[in-house]
């Protein structure tokens, strides 16, 4: 019975290892995810800005200002990342992050609701951007991708706050989409209302999910 007792113990031990060891493997990838994220955000927030002014377009400002908070964000879930192997300050670190995300989220829907609504009434008709079209083009393949490997680690290490980080990267891949189409429609057609009426409308799906980080609501809990 002794020697079960202690079988039993050394597999229960040796199975924590493993566990310990296989959280650490996701969060180390997790991080390097992040690192990507955000060298890429940092690149798009660049050329978008620039493209954006030179432009007069306000979808491509409103998108460069999106990846500046993709930054934010990033850089808030590598925090987190980095105290997973606390259990002690990991719970604390997993409610600061989701508050920073929560709040990227609510600014970034006031951006997009001011900067739509403004250029609807002030009827602003941008310049087309071969450059803004370009860097929408390759965020929708890029985003994405994120976003699937991002969903993984978030899984792997039941954390609600790398989910909502992940969500934020979704959001940033509709928006390439809507900007996307903002810019070609504009170009092609000279609809100059496309882009802005379409960012209105994904103003309530960015405050929802904002609201719904802040509150701790995540598909993770």
């Amino acid at each position: 019975m002794r020697v079960l007792e202690l079988t039993g113990d050394l597999m229960m031990k040796y199975g924590r290892m493993m566990a310990q060891e296989l959280r650490t493997a996701a969060a180390r990838h997790g991080r390097r995810l992040q690192y990507v994220t955000i060298a890429w955000n940092s690149l798009e927030c660049l050329v978008a800005l620039i493209a954006g002014f030179l432009a007069g377009s306000v979808a491509l400002v409103g998108f460069g200002f999106d990846s500046a908070i993709e930054v934010a964000s990033s850089l808030a879930a590598l925090w987190r990342l980095r105290r997973d192997a606390d259990e002690g300050r990991r719970e604390a670190a997993e409610r600061q992050t989701l508050r920073i995300i929560g709040g990227c989220f609510l600014l970034l829907a006031a951006y997009v609701a001011y900067g739509a609504i403004r250029a609807l009434l002030e009827r602003r008709v941008p310049e087309p951007s071969t450059i803004g079209i370009v860097i929408a083009a390759l965020s929708l393949i890029v985003m994405p991708l994120l976003v699937h490997f991002k969903r993984r680690i978030a899984s792997r290490l039941g954390s609600g706050a790398l989910e909502a980080e992940a969500r934020q990267t979704r959001i940033c891949a509709y928006l390439s989409a809507i900007l996307l189409a903002g810019l070609g429609l504009n170009a092609w057609l000279g609809w100059w209302w496309a882009d802005p009426a379409a960012g209105l409308l994904m103003v309530p799906l960015i405050a929802w999910e904002g609201s719904e980080a802040v509150r701790g609501r995540t598909c993770c809990d």
